[in-house]
């Protein structure tokens, strides 16, 4: 008999420092209002909220020093690890969120875990039906599968549970490039300008 396999799990990469949006730093660009949005939600709210519309886990990481930042991935439903491995770069932010997930023992339900989804928090405009299509297409634990729009590859990046000891020993700021370089990658193609628009400066607000 086969046994059901578990829903990708997603990690939520919140923990860059965003100088592009404000060099001094005061100004956490995942807090800033999302405009036009009819429920006013910070940038990184709306990006978790798409999350957990089609995933039942979200772990988000956060830096140490991000406590507003924290307390609303928590209320949105994610679990939030506030990790200083954030410093070092997005890879070993990653590896942080994979971390905190399978350092449960026994880790329950990862032995038929389908594998992980890696979101960006400052994409907040990609469509829960895209995120859908990446999660299906996790067909094997070899499989890494991306997103395309009108050509170009965007984000999140789904992983097959095969690669989870790799993603674990991401360090510095490299995440998973080379591992979309070496493997073969489904890619899916989505009407979802989404995929490909992040926030990196106060223009991209507006």
């Amino acid at each position: 008999m086969t046994r059901p396999s578990t829903p990708p799990v997603a990690i939520l990469l919140a923990g860059g420092l965003g100088t592009r949006f404000d060099a001094a730093g005061r100004r956490n660009k995942l807090l800033a209002p999302l405009p036009g949005d009819p429920l006013n939600r910070p940038v990184a709210l709306a990006s978790a909220h798409a999350l957990l519309a089609v995933l039942p886990r979200v772990i988000a990481v956060v830096r140490p020093d991000s406590a507003e930042l924290e307390n609303v991935l928590l209320q949105a439903g994610c679990e939030v690890v506030m990790s200083h491995a954030t410093k070092r770069g997005m890879g070993a932010t990653l590896a942080a969120g994979i971390n905190a997930a399978t350092d449960e023992d026994p880790p329950p339900g990862l032995e038929h875990l389908d594998g992980w989804l890696v979101a960006l928090a400052d994409m907040p405009y990609i469509h829960p039906n895209t995120l859908r299509a990446i999660a299906n297409g996790l067909t094997s634990p070899e499989a890494i599968v991306a997103p395309s729009y009108q050509g170009q590859r965007g984000h999140p990046v789904a992983f097959g549970s095969a690669y989870t000891s790799r993603l674990a020993a991401l360090d510095g700021d490299i995440g998973a490039r080379d591992l979309l370089i070496s493997e073969h990658i489904t890619i899916v193609d989505v009407d979802d300008a989404g995929i490909v628009r992040d926030i990196d400066t106060p223009d991209d607000l507006r």
